[in-house]
């Protein structure tokens, strides 16, 4: 072996690769794998985050101090459920107060109405002028009115006391809480979060480039880092909406109900764009070293040489191998044991 090969081996691994060709014959069966073409499948992927597709944020419609609060974030509620009490004591009053009012405006409905048909009478008496009966019914017309905005005045305040009992509208999970207890609601102030576990997607972007080669009708591949788990959407749907600032658009994913899946979770589609076909390795055959990407062909004696190639997509099983190798050749799916092997038997020249 030359000087020169001595001082490539005391070097870099990078280096290695790129200037040195390792050659051996194999001791023993080496692990490989050949190189062939197949149909694969093209993909795009886009990041998106996992939501609710039924989300309610609750807020108050009266003011008042929150005097009970029995859920926490978290908790799993039923329809119905009380979730917050507001201090309804102000609307007890301003209830009281407007059924009064109703009262006092029907009583001074029952006397407007009476003089009027008094007046009536006395008019058909000649009596009393015309003047005075126009009177009587403009004043009977007037206690009609105030007697249906007294009316609607008390159903409103009715209303407004049945706003101090905030339940849950479906049944769900408690996301957030916004307001402790003791603190004070305002009208149209947060006081909590719901969402329905049992209808989740994903919300995701696309590139209007991307959007003109997807085929949303197969199957789109959902990645969940935080739970390590690949869903399938069950359907996907496009908003019919591009953002002109950044020419992308929306596409919701509907998602399976699975366990651990909650709102806000990040996410990652893999959207099928078309099918062509690919020279393929197994994606341990690919030897990485810096900036040099290299695999070990074995030959029909068993003799392993390093070879830098080039590759396209790539994923946790397979790689796409671009330039540096041919359809039929065989390489190594274990390359640092190849490597080691042929190193330590002195096989590398320049």
């Amino acid at each position: 072996m030359s000087h020169h090969c001595h001082r490539l081996v005391r070097a870099a691994a990078a280096a290695t690769l790129l200037c040195a060709i390792a050659t051996a014959a194999t001791a023993a069966p080496v692990d490989t794998a050949v190189a062939t073409y197949v149909d694969v499948t093209r993909t795009a992927r886009t990041e998106g985050v996992v939501e609710a597709v039924r989300q309610s944020t609750l807020a108050a419609q009266v003011a008042g101090r929150v005097i009970a609060m029995p859920v926490r974030a978290g908790d799993t509620v039923r329809s119905g459920q009380l979730l917050v009490q507001i201090d309804a004591r102000s609307a007890a009053q301003a209830e009281a107060a407007s059924q009064g009012q109703l009262r006092e405006a029907r009583a001074n409905l029952v006397n407007a109405k009476a003089k009027y048909e008094r007046s009536q009478l006395l008019m058909a008496q000649k009596f009393i002028s015309q003047a005075a009966l126009d009177q009587a019914a403009a004043e009977y017309a007037a206690a009609e009115a105030q007697a249906s905005a007294a009316g609607a005045n008390a159903e409103a305040s009715s209303t407004s006391k049945s706003f101090t009992t905030i339940v849950a509208p479906y049944d769900g999970i408690v996301g957030s809480t916004d307001v402790q207890l003791g603190d004070m609601a305002t009208a149209g102030r947060p006081l909590l979060t719901i969402f329905d576990p049992r209808a989740l997607r994903v919300t995701a972007t696309l590139p209007q480039s991307v959007l003109a080669r997807a085929d949303l009708s197969a199957p789109v591949a959902i990645e969940i880092p935080s739970l390590e788990r690949t869903l399938v959407a069950l359907r996907a749907t496009i908003i019919p909406m591009a953002d002109t600032r950044t020419h992308t658009t929306q596409v919701r994913l509907d998602l399976p109900q699975a366990a651990g899946l909650m709102p806000g979770q990040y996410a990652r589609a893999s959207i099928v764009t078309g099918h062509a076909r690919a020279l393929i390795i197994p994606a341990a055959a690919v030897l990485r070293r810096g900036e040099v990407t290299a695999v070990y062909v074995v030959d029909t004696k068993g003799n392993a040489q390093l070879r830098q190639v080039r590759l396209g997509e790539i994923d946790a099983e397979r790689a796409e191998v671009l330039a540096g190798l041919d359809a039929g050749e065989t390489v190594s799916i274990a390359p640092v044991r190849t490597g080691i092997e042929a190193s330590g038997r002195g096989g590398i020249r320049s």
